[in-house]
This record gives C-alpha cells, sequence and structure tokens, in this order.
C-alpha cells in the first residue's frame, strides 16, 4: 500500500470513499506480494495494482460492490479454480485479497497512519480479515513499538485477541515483514477461524552510496526506484551536491569511513542497508571497507576493475580485515549484463542486490526450472554468488 498511500490519503482526507483491495496471502508464483493495494472509488477511478493485470477486473468489481454495501470480502485465486482461470490467473500461483470500504468513519485513524509512513515513523495495521463472527471482519488495530505513547490504536473486538496479535504484529513491525496471521476465534494462539493480515510500515531501508561520480548518480535513481533512502556522500565538497544528484535522498560531505561510523552510532545501519563503494580510491577505500565489512549491513558491493580488486584485497588484508570478513565483498561489483553505461552499470548493481535479497542466481529464467519467485533470505548477510558466477568489472580504473 506504501506505493499508493498518497492517492488513497487525497481521496481520504476528500470525503471520498475507497474501495480498498489488497493481497493479504500469497503462495507459488503469485504475481504481487502481500502489501500490494489498489483503491476503486465510486467513479471508477482506479489507482494501484494486486497482480499485475491477472484479476484486476474482477477485484474492480467487487471493490465497486464493497463500496455500495460495506461488507467486507476475502476472495481467493488460484490457478485450479474456474474463476480464477476465467479472470486470467493462469501463472500457476495463488493469492487471497481482501476487499474493504476505506473512509473516515470506517479508518479513523488513517491521516495519522499516513503521517508516520511519510515521516519513516514504524506503524503497523492489523485487520481481521476473516472470523466466524461476520461483525469482527473489517475490524482493525493501529500499532507502534512498545514504549510510545498510545501504542495501540483502535480493537479487533476483544481484549485477547488484542495482546495476542500485537505481540505478533510488533515482531513483524520490527522486522518490516507483512503477513496473515491465524489465531482462535478470540485470538487463542492454538486455534482457527480468525485471520489477520499485519502490514508492517517499518522505515525506508537504506542505500549508502559512496563516491560522488557519475555512476553513483545512476545508482542513486535506481535505488530511489526500488524504494531505497539513498544516501550519496563523498569528501569533497565540489562534487558532493545536490545539483548533482537530483534524487538521492541525502547529499553528505564528509569523510566515508567517518560518516559510516557516525551513521551505526546513531543506530541507522542494519541488516537491510546496502552500501555501493564506488570511490576506487585506496585512501577512501580501505579506510571505509575495514568499517563497512564489520556492520550488520545486508550488502556491500565495491567498484573497480579486477586489479583492483587484487590490490584492494591486499591493502585490506594488511589492515586486519579477515577472510571471513572479505567474503562478504561483492567486488567487482555488480552482475556479469556486459553494462558499459553508468545507468547500464546501475542495473546490473540493482541487480546483484535484488537477486542478494531474494537468492536469485542471476540465470536467465528460461535457461532455469523451478519456481520464478524466492522467498526473502533472512538474516543479516545474503548469500553471495557461486565462484562460477559473472561479475561486471563496471570499471578499468
Amino acid at each position: 500500500m506504501r506505493d499508493i498511500i498518497d492517492r488513497l490519503f487525497e481521496w481520504w482526507d476528500n470525503g471520498v470513499p475507497i474501495g480498498l483491495a489488497t493481497v493479504v496471502d500469497t503462495s507459488r508464483s503469485a504475481p504481487r506480494d502481500p502489501g500490494a493495494a489498489m483503491g476503486v472509488t465510486a467513479d471508477g477511478t482506479v489507482h494501484g495494482s494486486v497482480s499485475g493485470g491477472c484479476v484486476e477486473g474482477a477485484v474492480y468489481e467487487i471493490a465497486r460492490e464493497v463500496l455500495a454495501d460495506g461488507v467486507p470480502v476475502l476472495e481467493h485465486y488460484g490457478y485450479s479454480d474456474n474463476e480464477a482461470f476465467a479472470v486470467g490467473l493462469t501463472c500457476g500461483g495463488e493469492l487471497d485479497v481482501f476487499v474493504e470500504r476505506v473512509d473516515r468513519d470506517t479508518f479513523p485513524h488513517f491521516a495519522e497512519v499516513v503521517d508516520d509512513i511519510r515521516r519513516g515513523r514504524p506503524v503497523a495495521i492489523a485487520t481481521v480479515v476473516d472470523h466466524p463472527d461476520a461483525a469482527w471482519r473489517g475490524r482493525r488495530m493501529v500499532l507502534y513499538p512498545e514504549g510510545e505513547e498510545s501504542s495501540r490504536k483502535g480493537t479487533l473486538g476483544s481484549g485477547r485477541a488484542d495482546d495476542a496479535v500485537a505481540d505478533d504484529a510488533l515482531g513483524l513491525l520490527a522486522a518490516g515483514h507483512n503477513a496473515m496471521l491465524t489465531y482462535g476465534p478470540d485470538g487463542q494462539r492454538l486455534g482457527e477461524g480468525m485471520k489477520v493480515f499485519v502490514q508492517a510500515f517499518a522505515p525506508q531501508p537504506r542505500m549508502l552510496v559512496f563516491g560522488a561520480i557519475d555512476f553513483a548518480a545512476a545508482v542513486a535513481s535506481v535505488g530511489s526506484f526500488l524504494g531505497y533512502h539513498v544516501t550519496v556522500c563523498d569528501a569533497r565538497p565540489v562534487f558532493a551536491t545536490p545539483a548533482r544528484f537530483p534524487e538521492a535522498d541525502e547529499v553528505v560531505v564528509n569523510w566515508p569511513h567517518r560518516y559510516l561510523v557516525q551513521e551505526h552510532r546513531n543506530g541507522r545501519v542494519d541488516d537491510r542497508t546496502v552500501i555501493a563503494v564506488l570511490t576506487h580510491d585506496p585512501k577512501f577505500d580501505v579506510p571505509l571497507l575495514s568499517v563497512a565489512l564489520n556492520l550488520p549491513a545486508a550488502y556491500v558491493g565495491v567498484m573497480g576493475s579486477r586489479r583492483t580488486h587484487d590490490d584492494r584485497v591486499t591493502r585490506l588484508r594488511e589492515a586486519g580485515v579477515t577472510q571471513e570478513q572479505l567474503d562478504r565483498m561483492s567486488s567487482p561489483i555488480g552482475l556479469d549484463l556486459g553494462a558499459r553505461t553508468p545507468e547500464e552499470t546501475a542495473i546490473s548493481i540493482a541487480a546483484e542486490i535484488v537477486s542478494a535479497r531474494w537468492g536469485g542466481t542471476g540465470v536467465p529464467l528460461s535457461a532455469s526450472e523451478g519456481a520464478i519467485h524466492h522467498a526473502e533470505v533472512g538474516g543479516t548477510r545474503w548469500p553471495r554468488p557461486t565462484e562460477s558466477t559473472h561479475r561486471t568489472t563496471s570499471s578499468d580504473c
């Protein structure tokens, strides 16, 4: 829902009721992840997507009905279902879509949630999407991290259910994950009957780009497109200017290693952070990588030719960096796409980041078998490509 939140708020703020369809569960090769959403208004305006086109038409009609009668609906689509086949879900995946009416009365806290999301404050929404008692369906609770004032707003229907769901939802919020949870009708952990979808809006993951060069501008652009909060950092004020990096959220003038230490101390580097070192200059690279490879960052990629890489590894070993730490470094940076231009190289870097996050191989799908979509790789260390995986050299410097 994050990607359409501005339009949803515009409608909500102007008193326009919304038929909001949200993907709440998926399996196999589903086209969109849980949390993907589509809004429909009474005049037929549509914004967003729940399936990349496969079941949009059917969901649109349900949203119009829900707008009219206010009764929420949980709809299942799968390849084996006659209904799903009729509307075009032929990819082999399955998805559950919850459709509800959202307006000032049904979601009075929506403006506060939108403000939290925009400001990067963590917030989760827990919504009952199925229950034996129809009156419970569509009830929601807004949750904030423990210790914050008014950490809950709204109720699902009972104190027991609220407590059980809140405990689990806060864990999901800390990890930044959406999930469908199942309980007994009153929140019993071993029961069945109540399904609750938790949508967690954690702060955007960060992309730290070091080196204010042309390649950095392209990487910042792609990083922003992928949903990262992008920071470009360089020690040279003449190059590190907002005008040169209009799509970066921040442009910082500082020595890279000092800035990274500072950000880590301030709690702004976590296991979702990706780091791209594009300086390929030993006086910047060695102190920066000595810090970066000790942090819980999800990805550390470094630009340079293979000759530069070999020299860099030697210098890092002399600086006390261990082999285990060196194994975390993706160098030369990126997948082998034959990239030449800054924009092409940025795509190769983004491809490696995406592949690492989801456990992809980088092999063309036409040359592989099995599931197209992978489960997200957990933990702070993403799997590295095998030795046979080729990488782009990105630079001959």
